[in-house]
């Protein structure tokens, strides 16, 4: 997927006037062309073998792979940054859990980004934290997206998913974060006017608006509807619904960077639209400057885990292929010694 070609003036009013948003709002897809959230580099040792759920293949050392019959390092230029929407009914803990996790590994010495699209299936070894989120009380394997119904609600759950996105990718580390509610999307979906899609599957009896085949501008619950709805429809598998997530948030970033051209004042207003959904370990301040730093980075393929997906007890659970895993981890965190 390539990059629009701007000036470095427009860019850099794209950037500011549409990053943050975009960045709250990516929780509907992975289809985003300018979301980026990057600074701090990473310091943090990898784990030594056994600490996380690799494949046998590999084995890790605190700066070193071996994979196949070559050895690898860590790639110190590597850092990276997690976007979580969350769903849920209430705002009582333990209610919200993290629909869409989507991390991104940006390699600062190629100036390139790769952003990991990882379905709210996928099993995952967790803690289980207590509700302030500062005791373990246990360690289970479930569903990613269940991760942040563990802890404070806030910042401490959304670190309990970035430490079960770590276990997934063999223990690599996870800099920072960024969680936004999905009432959100509605929210600024109506600001910019609406979002115009081909409908992708048949909603009838869901909403019937939304008729497949045709084109239609999106606007509230509808747009909402779009991009959550899994349930009554004839496939309810979330491959299907990271599909249309996909498709939204590349037609998002249309209408948004038409926006941001056409007025001066988008990103205050926009920014005071969702800023009371999200929750972050960094600043507004810090996001802005890394917006900044990458602006000119180029967005390599976006990647989805390859795997299974199947009915578990109660609800589908997808598990990832543990040789594509390994494989992806190698290319995006280390360099041929």
């Amino acid at each position: 997927m390539s990059r629009h070609r701007h000036s470095k003036k427009d860019k850099l009013k794209i950037i500011r006037a549409v990053g943050i948003v975009l960045a709250a709002l990516v929780l509907c897809g992975a289809g985003l062309k300018v979301i980026d959230l990057w600074e701090n580099r990473q310091s943090a040792p990898i784990p030594s073998a056994g600490e996380s759920n690799q494949s046998e293949s590999a084995v890790v050392a605190e700066s070193s792979v071996v994979y196949g019959d070559e050895e690898y390092v860590f790639n110190k230029d590597v850092e990276t940054f997690l976007v979580l929407g969350l769903d849920g009914n209430g705002d009582s803990v333990g209610t919200k859990q993290a629909d869409f996790v989507l991390l991104f590994v940006i390699d600062n010495a190629n100036k390139t980004y790769t952003p990991i699209q990882i379905s709210r299936d996928t099993m995952v070894d967790m803690k289980v934290l207590d509700i302030t989120g500062t005791k373990v009380i246990d360690r289970v394997k479930q569903q990613i997206a269940l991760a942040h119904s563990y802890g404070n609600g806030k910042e401490r759950s959304c670190r309990n998913v970035a430490e079960s996105v770590s276990s997934l990718l063999l223990g690599m580390p996870i800099g920072h974060y960024l969680s936004v509610t999905m009432d959100a999307v509605a929210v600024y979906n109506d600001y910019l006017g609406g979002v115009e899609v081909e409908v992708l599957e048949d909603f009838t009896g869901v909403d019937d608006s939304l008729v497949k085949g045709e084109t239609v501008t999106l606007m509230g619950n509808s747009a909402l509807m779009y991009v959550r709805a899994r349930q009554g429809l004839d496939d309810p598998s979330n491959e299907n619904r990271m599909a249309r997530q996909r498709q939204y948030l590349n037609a998002l970033y249309e209408k948004s960077r038409a926006a941001a051209a056409e007025n001066d004042g988008f990103e205050a207003e926009a920014l005071s639209k969702i800023i009371g959904y999200t929750v972050s370990d960094c600043s507004l301040n810090k996001l802005q400057t890394l917006f900044e730093k990458v602006s000119a980075y180029e967005m390599k393929d976006i990647i989805s885990l390859k795997g299974e997906s199947r009915k578990g007890e109660q609800y589908m659970e997808f598990y990832p292929d543990e040789e594509f895993l390994e494989k992806t981890v190698i290319e995006l965190f280390y360099l041929p010694q």
